[in-house]
């Protein structure tokens, strides 16, 4: 491929109601060729409801080697789970 082609992700919705997945990745001049391209390759047989295309250059990711400092410090937080709370019987179901 040219390296003047940029290079797209690729998002199918299966079914209304289910998020957006990551499926692939394809080059395409422009949005618009993205998109038709993205249908043409990934939803032959009708399963998509919704397509997205995001240029690769544009996505931003977390880098693996620092998950510790980026996600171990929610562990720490105990009123993200408040497990520790007592509900009155008033309450009923929560």
């Amino acid at each position: 491929m040219s390296k003047n082609i940029p290079l797209w992700e690729v998002f199918i919705r299966p079914r209304n109601g289910l998020a957006h997945k990551h499926c692939g990745s394809l080059h395409a001049a422009d949005e618009v060729m993205a998109l038709q391209a993205a249908r043409d390759t990934y939803t032959r047989r009708g399963e998509g409801q919704s397509i997205w295309v995001v240029p690769s250059a544009a996505i931003s990711a977390s880098d693996p080697d620092q998950a510790a400092e980026n996600f171990d410090p929610s562990i720490d937080k105990v009123y993200r789970h408040p497990t520790f709370y007592e509900i009155p019987d008033e309450v009923g179901h929560m």
